[in-house]
């Protein structure tokens, strides 16, 4: 039976992968109410492991240097006491080939559109890529949930950017939604948070 990660380090890592974000989305990310996310975000700020920034009609929560070490050991000894450290560990060796696909994909693409590059990509040409890369992750992902539960949902995001990038192309790379790029970009995230690695 796959780990349910308990609340409160489920609310910290959501801050951790987002990197800034609202208490509604924090909240959507684990999908947990959102009244339970907020007292969570309440008391990790107390304890000076999150703060909350509020600017020209902008808000949400970050994570403090001393909260991402706090996020960083509480999933490394979640990893122990599970028994899934050697899993992510070799989930995460498998995921750098991959990792270095996306980005040249991504990559090529924001240049295509910009019109710089010697090098010219199509739109179907990134989505094909996009697309092996769904099937890459999907198993990285199935082998994560068998152990732990918390890392499920990236495939489904994912392939649904780059379903739906074949008509809006900023599926791919756009940062105001749930894009492939940021959707991998999470996953990388997820992964050197709970193995405390950097990128």
């Amino acid at each position: 039976m796959s780990h349910r990660t308990p609340t409160d380090i489920l609310v910290l890592h959501a801050v951790r992968i987002l990197g800034y974000a609202e208490t509604a989305r924090i909240a959507a990310r684990f999908a947990l109410p959102a009244g339970l996310a907020a007292e969570h975000l309440l008391d990790a700020e107390a304890r000076g492991w999150v703060t909350h920034t509020d600017f020209a009609g902008d808000s949400g929560w970050s994570l403090t240097e001393t909260g991402k070490v706090h996020g960083e050991r509480l999933l490394a000894a979640e990893l122990d006491r599970c028994g899934t450290r050697a899993v992510v560990v070799q989930v995460h060796q498998d995921f750098l080939p991959h990792n270095v696909a996306v980005a040249d994909a991504c990559t090529a693409w924001q240049l295509a559109e910009m019109g710089l590059g010697e090098a010219t990509v199509t739109l179907d040409e990134t989505i094909t890529r996009l697309a092996t890369a769904a099937h890459d992750l999907g198993e990285l992902e199935a082998r994560l949930v068998a152990g732990m539960d918390r890392f499920a949902g990236y495939h489904h995001r994912f392939a649904g950017a780059v379903e739906r990038a074949g008509t809006d192309p900023g599926w791919i790379t756009a940062t105001g939604r749930d894009s492939c790029h940021r959707v991998w970009f999470e996953f990388h995230e997820d992964l050197v948070a709970s193995l405390g690695l950097a990128r």
